[in-house]
C-alpha cells in the first residue's frame, strides 16, 4: 500500500499525548518525518514518548519542547524540521487547552487568556510561521487546524473555549482564501469530545451523556481524529481548502 506522507515533513503539536500523538504516529505510519513538538515529552496516559515509539517503529521522529503561546518555541520547532529534514511540507496545530467549564460570570481574565494563547494564538502564530517557510521554499504545503464543534454552535459553560475554538475555524477560512495563490491549503478538524486520557480525567461525566446522543453509538478515539487529518494533508485533499470537517459521529447532524 502506497504512503501518502512519503518524503515530508510534519510537526504536530500538542503531540506527546490524545490526538497530537495519534496523528503524529499515523502520519509517521504514512511515510513522512515527524516533529513532535509539546511542553512534555512523556504522555499524559503513560508510556514511551511519541518521537521514541514512532522510531521504535520505524518510522522517522524528533521531539522539540514547545509552548505555543511563544512564537519562539514554535519557530524553534519548524526551524527544526527544515534543518532536520530539509523542509516543512504540513503543519498541524492541535495543542490546547480546556478549562474547567463554567458560566461566564466566574471567568477571570487569567483563565480567558491562558485559553487564548493557547488555543487561539497557538494556531495563529504556528500558521505564520508556518506559512513563512512555506512561502520560503516555494512548494505549497498544507495546514490542519484542530478546532472543535464547539468552534461551531455553542457549548454550555465554555464560553472562552468556544470563542478560541469559533476563532480557529473562521481563521481556518481566512487563510486559505490568503494562501491559496501560493499553493498552501489549509483546513481545519472539528472533533467532538474525543476520549483521551485529559477528557477522562476532565469530563467523565459529561462524556458519558454525550455518547448517548452520538447517531454512531460509540465515543470517539483520537485514531478517528488522525485519520482525517492524514486525508486533510495529503494529496487526496488537494482540491480541499478551507474547509471545517467535523468528526464527530454525527452528533451535530442531530
Amino acid at each position: 500500500m502506497t504512503q501518502r506522507l512519503t518524503e515530508r515533513t510534519a510537526v504536530v503539536t500538542g503531540a506527546a499525548s490524545g490526538i497530537g500523538r495519534a496523528i503524529a504516529k499515523r502520519f509517521a505510519e504514512e511515510g513522512a518525518g515527524v516533529v513532535v513538538a509539546d511542553t512534555r515529552e512523556n504522555p499524559r496516559e503513560g508510556g514511551t514518548p511519541t518521537h521514541e515509539s514512532i522510531v521504535a517503529d520505524g518510522g522517522t521522529s524528533t521531539f522539540v519542547r514547545t509552548d505555543v503561546s511563544s512564537v519562539a518555541d514554535v519557530e524553534r520547532a519548524v526551524a527544526e524540521a527544515r534543518e532536520t529534514y530539509g523542509s516543512l511540507d504540513v503543519m498541524v496545530n492541535n495543542a490546547g487547552i480546556f478549562p474547567p467549564q463554567t458560566d461566564i460570570t466566574n471567568v477571570d481574565e487569567e483563565t480567558y487568556d491562558r485559553v487564548m494563547d493557547v488555543n487561539l494564538k497557538g494556531v495563529y502564530f504556528g500558521s505564520k510561521v508556518a506559512i513563512d517557510a512555506m512561502q520560503e521554499q516555494g512548494d505549497g504545503g498544507a495546514i490542519v487546524n484542530l478546532s472543535s464543534i464547539a468552534g461551531l454552535a455553542g457549548y454550555d459553560r465554555s464560553s472562552a473555549y468556544c470563542a478560541s475554538k469559533g476563532g480557529v475555524a473562521n481563521l481556518t477560512r481566512e487563510l486559505a482564501v490568503e494562501q491559496g495563490p501560493h499553493g498552501i491549503r489549509v483546513n481545519a478538524l472539528n472533533p467532538g469530545i474525543i476520549e483521551t486520557a485529559q477528557t477522562q480525567q476532565d469530563e467523565e461525566e459529561v462524556i458519558g451523556e454525550y455518547t448517548d446522543s452520538i447517531p454512531l453509538r460509540r465515543d470517539g478515539r483520537p485514531e478517528d481524529v488522525a485519520d482525517a487529518a492524514v486525508f486533510l494533508a495529503s494529496d487526496e485533499a488537494g482540491y480541499i481548502t478551507g474547509h471545517n470537517l467535523v468528526v464527530d459521529g454525527g452528533y451535530m447532524a442531530e
